[in-house]
């Protein structure tokens, strides 16, 4: 199912929802009620769980979108270091530099094309991209240099896989979701309560306040849909991407 009919349906049930109790609880009330005696400590109330929900709402989006923008920083750090690594080792033999390329390809390949998916789908590394970083490795650390000029790019390369390494790793890091369970237990909640506090001031069947509570526990369910998406960093459709593997691979991704 796409996130924006996700998204759509969410919001939608949360209108009806809202707009069908208004409903019912007007007609159970009686005709000699007087909306203007709501205790003014009930709207005091209603404002301040409203100011404070808020700024919950507010922190916890500043949180995943944070997330987010790391976890595209780290696929752009190991992009650049296996692209540093593919234009560094043109100071080393023909047979040395064109295996290790092939390695860095096969690798960036991979992770495009099947890795990717896979952390979209399990929100983990798999262990077959750990191999295949593995060999370019090798690759580079068993040469051993035969000139100084050689022996002068052989540290540089290797600290630049330890790089995409570590790169790999803070990606596995962020591939699932990052928000804990006992945050979204007091998002919904504080939803919940947010929303259940309109119906103390006695809200009629007007058009105009009707829409105001649609669109407020619209607004709510919109948020809350918002944090969900950027919860998982490479998961959902707001996520973390492999461009910058296909800006600067595009003979092997494009």
């Amino acid at each position: 199912m796409s996130e924006w009919l996700v998204l759509t349906l969410a919001m939608a049930a949360a209108c009806v929802v809202v707009l069908a109790i208004v409903v019912i609880n007007n007609r159970r009330i009686g005709e000699d009620d007087d909306p203007s005696e709501t205790p003014d400590v009930i709207e005091y109330m209603s404002m301040m769980i409203g100011v404070v929900y808020a700024i919950v709402l507010g922190l916890a989006i500043a949180g995943v979108w944070e997330a987010r923008g790391a976890a595209q920083e780290t696929v752009r750090q190991e992009a650049q270091a296996l692209h540093e690594i593919s234009a560094r080792v043109e100071v080393w033999p023909v047979e040395v530099r064109e295996r290790i390329r092939s390695d860095v390809d096969t690798y960036v390949a991979y992770v495009v094309d099947e890795e990717f998916p896979y952390m979209k789908e399990h929100g983990e590394l798999s262990d077959r991209g750990a191999e295949l970083l593995g060999k370019v490795r090798r690759s580079v650390s068993d040469y051993r240099p035969a000139t100084d000029h050689e022996g002068q790019a052989y540290q540089p390369l290797v600290d630049l896989v330890g790089t995409a390494d570590d790169a790999r790793n803070a990606r596995g890091e962020g591939a699932g979701a990052t928000m804990p369970g006992v945050v979204w237990f007091g998002l919904i909640t504080g939803a919940l309560v947010a929303v259940g506090l309109i119906f103390t001031l006695q809200i009629r069947r007007t058009g105009r306040e009707l829409l105001l509570a649609g669109l407020y526990s619209a607004l709510i369910a919109f948020l809350l849909f918002l944090i969900w998406d950027f919860d998982a960093p490479f998961g959902r459709g707001l996520s973390a991407t492999a461009g910058p593997f296909t800006s600067l691979f595009p003979q092997v991704t494009g």
